[in-house]
């Protein structure tokens, strides 16, 4: 398998429908989980909610650069969401961070396996490959945390 299939596969592992990390993945937690817990605060800890919207912003905006485009996302950006406010609204989200996964995961299947060591968009955030990297244990690290927050609320 070329080394591009496989970090789609671990991307969609983290996102869509893998186990053998984490023994769960975010559609797992995320898909029947009502807003109400979702956007219950703990403490001073990101809701659920924030956190996903969060992964789903990095989705969005590492794919522009897949597509040829810029590199647009900020850091600063990228925990500033407005409370969703109906059921209806989360469930539209989750079924567009889950689609707009599988079209990042295409997108990575997709890009030329030469391509991996390239630059992206510049030399100083490394390669496509590292970011690619850095897409799926960054998910990892925020899924680890919705677990949690989960087992917090439940304790409620």
């Amino acid at each position: 398998m070329k080394n591009n299939q496989q970090l789609a596969n671990r991307f969609r592992e983290v996102l869509l429908n893998g186990t053998w990390v984490a023994n769960t993945n975010y559609k797992d937690q995320l898909e029947n989980l009502p807003l109400q817990i979702a956007q219950t605060k703990m403490g001073d800890l990101n809701t659920i909610a924030i956190l996903a919207q969060h992964i789903h912003y990095y989705i969005k905006g590492v794919s522009v650069v897949f597509k040829g485009g810029a590199l647009e996302i900020k850091d600063a950006y990228s925990f500033n969401f407005q409370p969703m406010t109906s059921e209806t609204e989360w469930k539209a989200f989750l079924t567009t961070l889950f689609k707009d996964a599988e079209e990042f995961a295409t997108l990575v299947e997709q890009l030329p396996e030469n391509n991996l060591n390239d630059p992206f968009t510049d030399k100083k955030y490394g390669t496509f490959q590292r970011n690619i990297e850095g897409m799926i244990e960054h998910c990892y690290y925020h899924l680890g945390q919705i677990v949690v927050i989960k087992k917090l609320i439940q304790q409620l």
